[in-house]
């Protein structure tokens, strides 16, 4: 009995170990021993060696959701244009692994120069076969074929031109300058005319016979928004603007029903966006979902596409798209998931929109658009009935797109790199 007394706490405690190696054997049967399956024919498909995931299979194209935060879906279409076919439809390309290729893809795609100067309000010709721009060294017009020759489209020289406003017809301009003078010059009649320096934010009509601008007089109590005929004649008030002209929109809509819009707070993230026609319309307004609008009207000016920022998108630009024709006005308003300008966008007909759109956005570039000066673009084509989108070519380098041009048979892009001011071509077809 003094025996036991004496080795008690030892025996107690060699029971104790003993009781956890049997507890841990037993652990490690059930859960950690590894287990080797019958072998015989396909049991190498069967079976999985200990330690080791079993291989994955070969994958297939789907449709699974793939709309992470910063990526854009691909189109699953059947649509025959390249910006909307899937990757599997495309033929196979007999390229190096880094050579662009020559066609938009939906890859990296060849990129090509087609000017040699700083341009200015880059367009396409009334028929879409040339494209036109103002030349900043030499300060002259300049006509482009689709064969690279360039043709004068005026003798004229005009000095250190800031802005260019086309009419739709691309025979006559509006050229504003740094002093704040304003012509408008008919390169068809090589004519002339000046228009008022307190005239700001120019459209031309659909016709290209009268224009819409904001006549902002020094006096607030004389500030306007103004249309008159192209050459300053038979000027009308449409509206009473003050101190509110950075709420005034000029946008002549295609189809002449609207020659300007302007936008109201309806809440923080909110405004309310009025449309005013030429002859006090009372017209349906809708809802913008934030500020810094921009916008542009589809082929047929039934619908407005749109963007604006708001608390929601981190202060950048979302693009939006709404009817804005008649009662139908309001109607089926859109989110489009895209995070550009709509500036940066053109419709290729009244459906579809090919947009550039950044790689990356700085929280906050909608509020302070200076943000994204150096940022770089790929394009995408954008189905505005159902949203989905595709990604049409990542140009073979570094490119701030602007002034966003398709050709009317859709078998190029083109546009100019906003900090070199180049003109550039990406072959669709």
């Amino acid at each position: 009995m003094n025996f036991f007394k004496r080795y008690q706490k030892i025996l107690l405690v060699i029971g104790f170990l003993v009781l956890v190696a049997i507890i841990g054997y037993f652990i490690w049967i059930t859960f950690f021993k590894p287990f080797y399956g019958p072998e015989g024919p396909g049991s190498e498909t069967a079976t999985n060696t200990s330690g080791r995931l079993p291989e994955a299979g070969q994958g297939q194209y789907g449709s699974g959701d793939i709309n992470d935060p910063g990526n854009l879906p691909q189109e699953p279409t059947t649509d025959t244009d390249p910006g909307s076919q899937r990757p599997d439809q495309y033929p196979e390309p007999s390229l190096r692994d880094d050579e662009p290729s020559p066609i938009a893809i939906g890859g990296v795609t060849k990129t090509t120069r087609i000017s040699n100067t700083q341009t200015l309000g880059a367009s396409l010709s009334a028929d879409g076969r040339k494209l036109q721009y103002y030349d900043y060294a030499t300060g002259q017009f300049y006509r482009l074929d689709q064969n690279g020759n360039t043709e004068l489209l005026s003798d004229k020289v005009f000095h250190q031109v800031q802005n260019v406003t086309w009419s739709p017809q691309k025979n006559t301009a509006i050229l504003e300058y740094p002093d704040g003078s304003n012509i408008v010059y008919d390169f068809d009649r090589e004519r002339q005319v000046t228009l008022p320096a307190h005239w700001e934010d120019f459209e031309f009509s659909s016709s290209g016979d009268q224009i819409v601008a904001k006549s902002l007089g020094l006096d607030p109590e004389n500030r306007y928004l103004i249309v008159s005929n192209t050459d300053g004649s038979e000027v009308k008030a449409l509206e009473y603007i003050g101190e509110n002209d950075d709420k005034v929109y000029p946008n002549w809509s295609p189809n002449n029903q609207v020659a300007a819009m302007y936008t109201k707070s309806l809440d923080f993230d909110r405004q309310n966006l009025y449309f005013i026609g030429l002859n006090n319309e009372n017209f349906k307004s809708t809802v913008i979902e934030g500020r810094g609008l921009t916008a542009q009207w589809s082929e047929k000016g039934d619908k407005l596409l749109y963007s604006a920022y708001n608390s929601n998108s981190n202060l950048m630009p979302e693009l939006w798209i709404v009817n804005a024709q008649g009662n139908s006005t309001g109607t089926g308003r859109k989110k489009l998931n895209v995070q550009t300008w709509a500036d940066k966008c053109t419709f290729s007909n009244d459906r579809y929109v090919y947009c550039a759109v950044p790689k990356e956005l700085p929280e906050g570039a909608g509020l302070f658009p200076e943000l994204a000066l150096r940022t770089s673009d790929d394009l995408y084509k954008i189905d505005t009935i159902t949203g989905l989108k595709s990604l049409v070519a990542v140009p073979d380098g570094n490119y701030n797109i602007s002034e966003l041009m398709l050709s009317p048979d859709n078998s190029n892009l083109y546009f100019t790199d906003l900090e070199n001011r180049q003109i550039y071509n990406i072959r669709l077809k």
